[in-house]
């Protein structure tokens, strides 16, 4: 049998043709050495893919992993174990299957490079979010609401009442309503579901079923169905498994056919329940719906909320008030008017300009006819009260967004630098700062609204305000979000257009047949996130004022010509561009100054960029760019945001000249070449803003602001010099680096203000701190701390040493208080020579800890270890309480050698505590410690926190030992989810 193999290996490879025979069995060493790179590539690009996948799940919200990505990790550990037996069989070939090996490694290595293409994108998130019964809105103020809220949630009680249709006129409060009780409802968990989605005036059956299937994490099912009868019908058994469910379909112009979308009909043999807002009775009436109308506020209700935005010193003058309630009066008793109105007169304190205030309110109410059209004219009134053109402007920007659309904030101000509506101020964090406070400024006339700390909404009212300056000089054309598949007709076109944003629509092809001729004035064209394939060549000749080009996340392959023509353009927007592989020369596009081709296909830098000295910003994170032709950054001495992707290896030299470099993101080859770019920027007296360095080949996604990452650097020539208190983010994979991260050697002890520090892969890693490192630095390492990630370090014994080499640190010899004192996560994998992950004298350090996740350390015996000194001080029997005031979370997984989660005589103090989790191969194991309550010393044996969930396999529950207190079983019990 041992022969059959071989036999049958020459057999096939008879079929082979003789010349490709020949090479095979010539080259076979070639074809070996090859087969070795790829699959040496293919196991960075795995683990670097891990790497990232497990930064993403240090986010909050419960992450979890993408199916294709967790289906790509899979197939890739497999493909490498077949390398294996491949290589073996190459190992012990004989001469006459050296044919037939070179041929077996060659179509292996054509596999491997196949899955290599296919890797998954980490610009595009490798995680999504995890199942959740809903995420709480952000609110605003409620006043006044509360009988009309007190409705709507008697309604949801009732079984009686499956569909609540919430009605009344734009800005009296509707979403604001629904927004609270979307959250008390999160809060009462009497649904297992709270889904939120926004319908808008454009309404579009496949954009409703994506938003419902993402609520439910779920939208990849629908992804691949374009037929809606097929995805209705998905989408309909997504919602039946949904369990009891809550929908809440926001801001509903026209009615809506559920069958249609895919929604089941609630009822109260289901128990779920749909609501929606609207402007119209008719809608609510027709959906057979039970109609709550939102009616406007009373005088003393509106008079409480005006007065509490508009500031407590304007309410204390007596000259003010009289005209101020009157004001308060022409705002009708809409929210959305009462906050506009009292945010633009906030801290006026002049009673003439009240009395102008109300003047002009009166005047602006008494022109126009229609209620939408009073509402229009109320919001105006803030807008034309900035004195600033240039912040109306950054407003008007806005209103070229779809309605409704989350707009993030540095994507906004990015916009308003381009445009130019913040002046040219030397730095870009400069501009910056000014686009944040005409944020603010926006924000506090509540025209904008916030969403999250990262995103922005205008209120639809507040658009339709927007959108009705814009038709007047100068004009804008927005048909944006609108599912439109063609340009607007020519004639819509008209001479007089500045700005046209067809964004977010479904264009796939520009016809010749439809091209402006006229745009003569035109200055921004925003195109992006629609299919567009091509475009005609003479599409930009009528174009010549054109600044600013968005065409992010479109289809097309190349460029027309006519972009030369573009003498005044600033912007070139090409991100995401994924089929883009050729672009015209940019030689006569002189004026540009931010040129973004990240995410595209090109292989080379667009021929004439020398040209481009004037660009401020150029991102070039291209995965498949070869190179960057010698002498071409020297050129460009003003960019202030650049960026790369890892395979291009970047010289200091080359970088040299940028002494006005702001945002970076790099890699260099060694990190002699790093010291050498971070000593020009110390000599040049100019610190980065923002920057991304990679040394070697590993990449991470970025957490913070200021990172360094050194991938698979085996030799380290000298300390790596550091801004000693700017770095934030330290990932080191894959190095040699010596025995302790910090100690009195280190290029890191002080590197201060340090947030995120990830060690992997690292074998002569010992510690992460040693003592010694103390006693010659006033700096303290780790005091700004909050993750810490270490996994596969084998010889890691410890987190603190007392010494080099020398055993863990004693109560005696305690690091300073300071030291990991906000550290909030820490994870810990593959560390097989631990056998104690905390000691007790560390924890008094650790009162901000609030996650700690164990997986496969053969060695670990504990998790919160007691000194032996203190045991033997204290007696064997007594209590050692293990104080972790703000500890969420304990997840331990593969640990075959753990006995205890604290030692035996020990209590844990933690009430905060939510999950305890216990996967597989925990098997020694056989006690869950007591607790004791923060306050109070009763008997820890029947108490619990109040939140903890215990999740675990059943098996292992049941193997647990109840011995010592008999009673904690009970209390435990209803806890434990398997």
């Amino acid at each position: 049998m041992e022969y059959v193999e071989p036999v049958l290996g020459i057999a096939n490879c008879l079929e082979t043709p003789v010349c490709k025979y020949l090479q095979y069995h010539r080259k076979l060493n070639d074809y070996v050495r090859n087969f070795k790179r790829i699959r040496d590539e293919l196991n960075c690009e795995m683990e670097d893919i891990e790497l990232q996948l497990k930064a993403e799940l240090l986010r909050p919200l419960g992450k979890i992993p993408k199916k294709g990505v967790e289906n790509w990790l899979k197939d890739v550990k497999e493909m490498i174990r077949e390398t294996q037996v491949v290589e073996n069989k190459v190992g012990n070939g004989i001469y006459l299957c050296r044919a037939c090996n070179g041929k077996l490694v060659d179509e292996k290595t054509r596999e491997m490079k196949e899955f290599l293409d296919k890797a998954p994108n980490a610009s595009q998130g490798l995680a999504t979010d995890g199942p959740s019964g809903g995420l709480p809105l952000p609110t605003s103020e409620l006043v006044g609401e509360e009988a009309v809220r007190n409705e709507i949630w008697e309604c949801l009680m009732q079984e009686e009442v499956s569909k609540i249709g919430v009605w009344g006129m734009g800005g009296v409060g509707k979403t604001t309503i629904m927004k609270h009780i979307h959250n008390d409802l999160l809060k009462q968990q009497r649904f297992e579901r709270v889904i939120w989605v926004t319908i808008s005036k454009e309404f579009n059956v496949m954009k409703v079923q994506d938003n419902i299937a993402s609520a439910l994490e779920s939208k990849e099912y629908l992804d691949k169905e374009e037929d809606k009868l097929r995805r209705a019908a998905i989408l309909s058994e997504m919602l039946k498994n949904a369990g009891k469910h809550v929908l809440i379909l926001d801001d509903v112009w026209d009615k809506v056919s559920l069958e249609e979308v895919g929604i089941p009909e609630p009822s109260g043999s289901n128990g779920c329940k749909l609501v929606l807002t609207t402007r119209s009775e008719h809608v609510c009436k027709y959906m057979g719906c039970k109609v709550i109308k939102v009616k406007p506020l009373s005088e003393e209700e509106a008079l409480i909320l005006f007065l509490n935005k508009v500031g407590p010193n304007i309410v204390q003058s007596p000259t003010i008030m009289p005209i101020l309630k009157l004001v308060v009066k022409e705002c009708a008793g809409l929210p959305l008017t009462i906050f506009v109105v009292a945010g633009t007169m906030k801290g006026e304190d002049n009673p003439l300009i009240w009395k102008n205030a109300l003047g002009e309110l009166k005047e602006r109410i008494g022109k126009v006819e229609g209620v939408e059209a009073e509402v229009i004219e109320r919001l105006k009134f803030s807008f034309d009260h900035f004195k600033d053109e240039k912040v109306k402007y950054c407003f008007l920007h806005c209103a070229l967004y779809p309605e409704d659309f989350e707009i993030e904030k540095d994507e906004l101000i990015e916009c308003w630098i381009d445009e130019g509506f913040i002046d040219d101020m030397g730095t870009r964090q400069e501009m910056n700062d000014k686009g944040q406070v005409i944020l603010k400024k926006l924000e506090d006339n509540c025209l904008l609204e916030n969403v999250s700390s990262e995103e922005m909404k205008m209120h639809d009212a507040v658009r339709d305000m927007g959108l009705s300056i814009t038709r007047m000089n100068p004009r804008y054309m927005i048909q944006a979000g609108l599912q439109l598949e063609e340009l607007p007709k020519e004639e819509q076109w008209s001479s007089d257009i500045v700005k046209v944003s067809l964004m977010r629509n479904s264009m796939s092809e520009i016809s010749i047949d439809v091209l402006p001729t006229k745009c003569l004035l035109l200055t921004t064209l925003l195109l992006q996130e629609n299919p567009i394939k091509k475009i005609p060549n003479s599409f930009f000749t009528n174009m010549p004022c054109l600044s600013v080009l968005n065409l992010s996340f479109t289809k097309i392959e190349s460029l027309p010509n006519s972009i030369s023509e573009l003498k005044n353009l600033t912007t070139l927007l090409l991100h995401g561009c994924d089929e883009l592989r050729d672009l015209p020369c940019l030689s006569m596009v002189q004026e540009v100054k931010k040129l973004d081709l990240s995410g595209t296909k090109i292989e080379e830098v667009p021929e004439g960029m020398d040209m481009l000295i004037k660009l401020r910003y150029l991102d070039l994170r291209v995965r498949t760019l070869k190179e960057i032709p010698a002498g071409l950054l020297p050129k460009l001495v003003h960019l202030q945001h650049l960026g790369f992707y890892k395979q291009i290896s970047l010289k200091a030299e080359e970088m040299e000249p940028s002494k006005k470099l702001e945002c970076f993101t790099g890699r260099f080859e060694d990190i002699n070449e790093l010291n050498k770019f971070i000593s020009s920027m110390q000599q040049s007296k100019k610190n980065l803003i923002k920057y991304s360095l990679q040394v070697g080949l590993a990449i991470m996604p970025a957490a913070r602001d200021k990172r360094v990452t050194i991938g698979g650097v085996q030799n380290w020539e000298g300390a790596l010099i550091l801004h000693p208190i700017e770095i934030q983010e330290l990932n080191i994979l894959r190095c040699d680096y010596s025995r302790n991260l910090v100690d009195d050697n280190s290029s890191f002890k002080n590197a201060i203000d340090l947030r995120v520090c990830r060690i992997w892969g690292c074998e002569g890693i010992e510690c992460v701190v040693s003592l010694s490192s103390f006693a010659s630095s006033s700096a303290h390492p780790f005091q700004s701390l909050e993750v810490l990630d270490l996994g596969v370090l084998p010889k890691l014994s410890c987190l603190i040493m007392k010494d080099a080499g020398i055993g863990s640190a004693t109560t005696s010899t305690l690091a300073p208080s300071t030291t990991f004192s906000h550290l909030k996560k820490i994870y810990v994998r593959r560390c097989s020579s631990m056998k104690t992950l905390l000691p007790h004298w560390l924890l008094p350090n650790l009162q901000n800890l609030e996650e700690i996740s164990v997986s496969e350390c053969d060695e670990i015996v504990e998790i919160l270890g007691a000194a032996t000194s203190e045991v033997e001080e204290k007696g064997s029997d007594a209590l050692i309480k293990f104080h972790l005031p703000k500890l969420r979370k304990l997840e331990l997984w593969r640990l075959p050698d753990l006995k205890s989660i604290c030692s035996k005589s020990g209590v844990m103090v933690c009430d905060s505590l939510q999950l305890i989790q216990v996967v597989v191969d925990c098997d020694k194991l056989k006690r869950i410690p007591p607790f004791v309550p923060l306050i109070g010393n009763g008997q820890p044996f029947a108490y619990a926190p109040p939140s903890l969930t215990i999740r675990s396999r059943k098996e292992w529950w049941e193997s647990l030992e109840w011995n010592d207190h008999p009673n904690f079983q009970n209390v435990l019990q209803p806890l434990r989810k398997y």
